[in-house]
């Protein structure tokens, strides 16, 4: 049986910003290459006309997408035909250096797209997929760079988006009951986009041209509030389906996106390794603090049953002291906000790493993106030249009671959360983004969807360089926190191979995290939501981080007492948008 994947399979490919690529030795193959990968685009963008809408590629902006079955069968076709052209009929030899790599890069993608028609089958197992269509097919046009054009083209999707909302109605099968509740979780605020955001995104525009959207825009509400009233009472009734990928397809994904040279055995034993070593620091860190904390306790008479018993006991005695420490509900965007302006006032006087030149926001999230996911990371588009990056954070949901808001702001108290910030938000995904964004690249390379493992992973490595630069002034709470924080990412590794490629229920996962991980209950419900609705994301942090630790080790053995850590990770980002293996390779020329 076919599986569902993420919603965000609309978007096809991960977009990255960046200038054109240039190349000093452009040869008569690389002309034929160039004319292949700008047809297949071209074809893929006619496609996905709401993910072309999305990267900034006009040329489609009046189109819907067709899902049937023989639409589909067609375009498996066209895409394995493109593929043997380009074994059978690009001389890989005579490209330049660089198209060879983009030619590697372009069979990568191909084969993904394949795997993605052929073996996953979000159309028919996944009404997330449609939410993301039914809402960015009118929301990307209106929203940026908007003009009377997009207007129409607008116009044009709002007539097609009714009928095929009918055909969503039909195809869905048994799609798993968790991607149904959070499509049914997204509708108020799909909603509230169509019924309050548009009239106002539109009355800038002519007369004429305003009433023949507004007239289209009432049926597609109407269908709509059909939609939302189908996934409750229709759809979740049948919603039978099993979210796991299962192993071979999860293992493919992974394969595929990743693009690590690391296999995943290797990977797996070293997280089982950096488990029982984080939690061993984490003890360490905690015994002077559990003295001055608990000092009618003698930690020589505490015998829990076995070692690891008393370091779960010294490390949670030490977190439940200090995770009273946090801000308020409505305090919490702020404090990152001002965390963010603390870490960068720190890189400059520290000048550990280099700051972008781009600029970067931090804002609440919108309300159609809340629920899916607690940071939302957007970059420029692949069609844009340079341009500023944002990062929306989700608020404490209004909805959450008390006790479960109580919950996560323990767990994101003032020790944890400045890291998770240095994490998650500043320096984050944005320094090695922005960074890479800002060398010549050519659009394979930009719009290849294989970059997971070194944003995520770069952010990982530098936490501990805030550490011994001294940042909150050696704080061992502070140190306490970041060593959670990367016990977090191995946990999230592992329990997305024993989620995805094994039978581990939500009960034992959230066991794992709370007892393992000193999670407490919300975080580790969020992060059950994320392995279930975002299949392969939790491995790319711990896989990216690996694979610069032995680029860091073989950088140290050939530059010896030279070794700077600034100077190692310009060089990781300084080839640009790549797969971090084919950065690994060019790290080793």
């Amino acid at each position: 049986m076919k599986k569902a994947l993420i919603a965000s399979l609309i978007m096809g490919i991960f977009i990255l910003g960046g200038t054109g690529f240039l190349s000093a030795q452009q040869t008569a193959e690389d002309a034929k290459f160039t004319k292949l990968v700008n047809s297949y685009l071209d074809e893929y963008w006619k496609f996905y006309p709401t993910a072309a809408t999305l990267a900034g590629f006009g040329k489609y902006d009046n189109k819907i997408e067709d899902f049937s079955e023989s639409a589909i069968d067609k375009r498996t076709t066209a895409v394995d035909a493109v593929n043997k052209e380009m074994i059978t009929k690009i001389a890989v030899d005579k490209l330049s250096p660089e198209m060879q790599l983009d030619h590697r890069l372009m069979l990568d993608m191909l084969d993904y797209e394949l795997f993605r028609l052929e073996y996953l089958d979000p159309q028919e197992y996944n009404p997330l997929f449609y939410n993301e269509i039914f809402l960015h097919g009118i929301r990307g046009l209106l929203v940026k760079n908007f003009s009377e054009a997009k207007l129409a083209a607008a116009t044009e999707r709002a007539k097609a988006l009714p009928g095929f909302i009918k055909f969503a109605k039909e195809n869905l099968k048994t799609p798993p009951a968790e991607y149904t509740q959070a499509a049914i979780d997204q509708m108020p605020a799909i909603l509230a986009f169509f019924k309050n955001d548009v009239p106002g995104l539109i009355e800038k525009s002519g007369a004429d041209a305003r009433n023949k959207f507004n007239a289209e825009l009432t049926k597609l509400t109407a269908a709509l509030e059909d939609w939302d009233r189908f996934l409750q009472n229709e759809l979740m009734a049948k919603s039978t389906g099993n979210f796991r990928l299962g192993p071979e397809a999860h293992a493919r994904l992974l394969r595929l996106t990743g693009q690590t040279s690391l296999m995943t055995e290797e990977l797996v034993n070293r997280s089982k390794a950096d488990y029982n070593n984080i939690r061993r620091e984490m003890a360490l860190v905690c015994i002077p603090l559990y003295q001055i904390m608990y000092p009618n306790v003698d930690l020589n008479k505490i015998n829990a049953g076995s070692e690891d018993a008393n370091r779960n006991l010294v490390i949670k005695g030490v977190l439940d002291k200090i995770q009273g420490d946090h801000i308020a509900k409505d305090a919490w965007i702020g404090k990152i906000k001002n965390a963010a302006g603390e870490i960068k006032d720190f890189i400059e006087k520290t000048k550990i790493l280099d700051i972008p030149s781009a600029n970067v926001s931090i804002d609440p999230m919108e309300p159609i993106y809340q629920g899916m996911t607690w940071l939302k990371f957007i970059p420029p588009t692949a069609y844009e030249n340079g341009g500023d990056y944002k990062i929306q954070i989700q608020p404490v949901p209004a909805s959450w009671p008390e006790d479960k808001v109580q919950s996560f702001l323990e767990e994101f108290n003032n020790f944890y959360l400045y890291f998770w910030t240095v994490e998650r938000v500043y320096p984050g995904m944005f320094f090695p983004a922005a960074t890479a964004a800002a060398v010549p690249s050519s659009i394979v390379r930009k719009l290849a969807p294989f970059a997971q493992p070194l944003l995520t992973g770069w952010p990982l490595y530098t936490e501990e360089m805030f550490i011994y630069a001294g940042f909150g002034e050696y704080d061992l709470r502070l140190r306490l926190n970041q060593l959670k924080l990367k016990l977090k990412a191995v946990i999230d590794f592992q329990m997305e191979l024993n989620v995805h490629q094994g039978n581990f229920t939500k009960e034992q996962v959230i066991a794992y995290m709370t007892k393992g991980g000193f999670m407490t209950e919300a975080e580790a419900e969020r992060k059950w939501q994320m392995l279930v609705l975002n299949p392969g994301y939790s491995f790319y942090p711990y896989a990216g981080y690996q694979e610069i630790l032995d680029m860091e080790k073989d950088y140290k053995a050939a530059k010896g007492e030279a070794f700077n850590q600034k100077e190692f990770l310009n060089k990781l980002t300084g080839f640009g948008p790549l797969p971090i293996r084919q950065i690994k390779a060019k790290m080793a020329q």
